[in-house]
């Protein structure tokens, strides 16, 4: 395995490993913590979060991560002889659809409604329970796909 490609997929898995922890914590409790909360303190508080998120550390690794995965599948593409391809191939997928795919079809525009939500209003309330429920839903796929995501990259190492 050549340095470049080595560093390249160990990075890759560090990265994909810390959006699963970061995913994994909510899925596992900041959810569950916020929705015991009354609606307007439970949307002010995921509001808050979701405005502090996007902050140039998590970009780095989130996006970061993204381009390392497309480097990565080609990369595996290109080497498909190699015997530890696929790994890196199903590493890259899982993270580019799982992590990235997901966030940006279901849970960004959640998110965005959230944004948008008058929090102590009946609306927002209903807005609360539905969100709760399907961005917690979406969550756990992204969990689950960064975690074996991070696994193939390991298996590719």
């Amino acid at each position: 395995m050549p340095t470049i490609l080595f560093i390249l997929t160990l990075l890759a898995a560090l990265g994909s490993g810390l959006m699963a922890g970061l995913f994994f914590a909510f899925s596992a409790f900041i959810m569950q913590a916020l929705g015991r909360r009354p609606a307007p303190i439970g949307i002010a508080a995921m509001q808050a979060i979701n405005e502090t998120i996007l902050n140039p550390i998590f970009f780095l690794v989130f996006f970061g991560t993204a381009v390392l995965s497309v480097v990565i599948a080609v990369w595996a593409l290109l080497g498909w002889s190699e015997w530890a391809s696929g790994w890196r191939l199903g590493g890259a997928l899982l993270y580019l659809i799982g992590a990235i795919g997901i966030t940006m079809r279901c849970n960004v525009p959640l998110n965005d409604r959230l944004a948008k939500a008058v929090a102590d209003s009946a609306e927002g309330a209903t807005l609360w329970s539905h969100y709760l429920k399907v961005w917690t839903r979406w969550n756990h796929v992204r969990t689950i796909s960064c975690t074996a995501a991070s696994a193939g990259f390991i298996l590719g190492i």
